[in-house]
């Protein structure tokens, strides 16, 4: 268990963002947890949503700058398919006290992990005109 724990760590690379004695388990998991792995799967979350876009028959093309900025929040916060598929990947790459500190607060922390995955996928919205 220790070799999956010691893979996983040095896999996702270093904490994004400041740990600090006071740091809330919440910033903690975060910072040192989920901002790696997000950045890490980043390409992977490009690829989903830009099959998410064809299989929903959006034409995502032909819509305003805002009207996107709506898909990709509604996308994940109303399909819940989706969301838990997005969160799964995440999930996917916790060591066992990764876990352990998740699912004492599973469902604040899935809103987190939500919330960041709209912002980042907003921030490349560029890359999902498929035309």
């Amino acid at each position: 268990m220790s070799d999956r724990n010691q893979f996983i760590k040095a896999f996702r690379g270093e904490a994004l963002g400041a740990i600090l004695s006071e740091t809330s388990s919440e910033e903690y998991l975060q910072n040192q947890i989920l901002r790696p792995i997000l950045k890490f799967q980043n390409d992977l979350f490009i690829e989903i949503f830009k099959n998410y876009i064809l299989k929903s028959k959006a034409n995502f093309e032909s819509f305003t700058l805002d009207k996107k900025m709506q898909f990709i929040e509604n996308s994940i916060q109303n399909d819940m398919k989706f969301r838990s598929l997005l969160i799964g990947i995440v999930v996917g790459l916790f060591t066992i006290d990764d876990y352990i500190l998740y699912s004492q607060n599973a469902s604040a922390l899935n809103k987190r992990i939500a919330t960041m995955l709209i912002e980042r996928l907003k921030s490349q919205i560029q890359l999902f005109d498929l035309g």
